[in-house]
């Protein structure tokens, strides 16, 4: 009865891991201020959480005692994961600073890391640039946080120092 239980327990988790991930994805597309890089984010990480309730209480009803081997597992899932996405997770923590600050977007001729070019896309890892001969290049945003930005776009007016030689 308790094996009955326990797969229920589990069909019903995965489906409504499912159903929650596409709600929340539904959810966010309500809003404009919301970026669209971290939308799927949300969901994935609403359907995760919705899985690892579900295998917990899937060991609970086998009479497993979850509230150590939960907390063991999350602290080592935690050290592992860190340690082995340290550059991605910069790439994330920087890709959200420039997000949040709006540093430059879409369609701006912006020079940084020393490329310049007019930005095509700003994801959560990386920042896609079009050069002025036509190449697409792609950048890390940990690359594109630490250093300087020159945002040409920014103000409607510039400056274009030409120097003419007269004999």
């Amino acid at each position: 009865m308790d094996l009955v239980q326990a797969i229920i327990i589990l069909i019903v988790g995965y489906w409504l891991a499912g159903k929650l991930s596409k709600a929340t994805r539904r959810w966010l597309d309500r809003f404009e201020r919301v970026d669209s890089t971290l939308k799927p984010l949300f969901a994935d990480i609403v359907s995760y959480v919705v899985i690892i309730i579900t295998l917990v209480a899937v060991l609970a009803q086998f009479g497993v005692q979850t509230t150590s081997i939960i907390i063991a597992e999350l602290g080592a899932a935690g050290l592992a994961i860190g340690l082995a996405l340290k550059g991605t997770l910069e790439n994330i923590a920087a890709g959200v600073m420039l997000l949040l600050l709006r540093t430059f977007k879409g369609g701006d001729v912006i020079d940084a890391a020393g490329k310049m070019g007019t930005v095509l896309e700003l994801s959560l890892f990386s920042t896609e640039f079009k050069t002025p001969d036509g190449m697409c290049i792609i950048i890390p945003n940990g690359s594109v946080w630490g250093a300087s930005v020159t945002n040409y776009s920014r103000n409607p007016t510039r400056r274009i120092d030409i120097v003419v030689g007269i004999s």
